[in-house]
């Protein structure tokens, strides 16, 4: 039960932790104090129910079919992998985070902004439902929901974070060498992750 809840809550936050669009809108609105509480619900509540989706989805398909979960579990160490080396390639050339010039949006603009911002995304069907779903289920029936609640803990964490504490992160993140050693990190966790997955 453990092992699962933080090995779900490592690997969510290992996927959702990057300089992405999404993340660095919710940087952005943390930064400005515009509509934080809106954003970083809207973010996290959409995680949660992707991560559940995932779990639920993946867990009806391998219950008709076992040998789907071979497939997507060696498509989830193909993408790992591939997620690692696109980190590792973002940590040899950091990038930073701009905020200046930017006026506050309506309330509604900003809702908006972070609905497409999460539900648009391609990844995040790759990442959130397929990725996190399948390693959910190399957890077992029980545990797999012990591994969802780590993923939407750290989910929510994270995002809580960023958006509430964007006001003391935002010299830091402002450098490039900060994002160089997150971009680092993260693919080291996702290499770790794929070796996890094949042994």
């Amino acid at each position: 039960m453990l092992h699962a809840l933080v090995t779900g809550m490592l690997t969510g936050l290992s996927l959702i932790v990057v300089i992405g669009a999404q993340n660095a809108f919710v940087l952005r609105q943390g930064i400005r104090r515009a509509h934080v509480g809106l954003v970083v619900a809207i973010c996290a509540v959409s995680d949660v129910v992707l991560i559940l989706a995932g779990v639920v989805g993946i867990g009806a398909i391998v219950e008709r079919a076992g040998w789907v979960i071979d497939v997507v579990t060696w498509l989830g160490v193909a993408f790992l992998v591939w997620y690692g080396i696109g980190s590792l390639r973002r940590a040899r050339r950091p990038e930073t985070l701009e905020t200046a010039g930017q006026t506050v949006r309506l309330r509604r603009s900003v809702a908006l902004q972070a609905l497409a911002l999460t539900w648009l995304n391609p990844h995040v069907y790759l990442d959130t439902v397929i990725l996190l779903g399948s390693i959910a289920q190399t957890h077992g029936s029980v545990d797999r929901w012990w591994f969802a609640a780590g993923a939407s803990i750290g989910s929510v964490v994270w995002f809580s974070s960023l958006g509430l504490g964007a006001t003391r992160l935002a010299p830091l993140l402002a450098r490039p060498r900060a994002w160089q050693v997150v971009d680092l990190v993260i693919g080291l966790v996702m290499f770790v992750i794929a070796a996890s997955l094949v042994w």
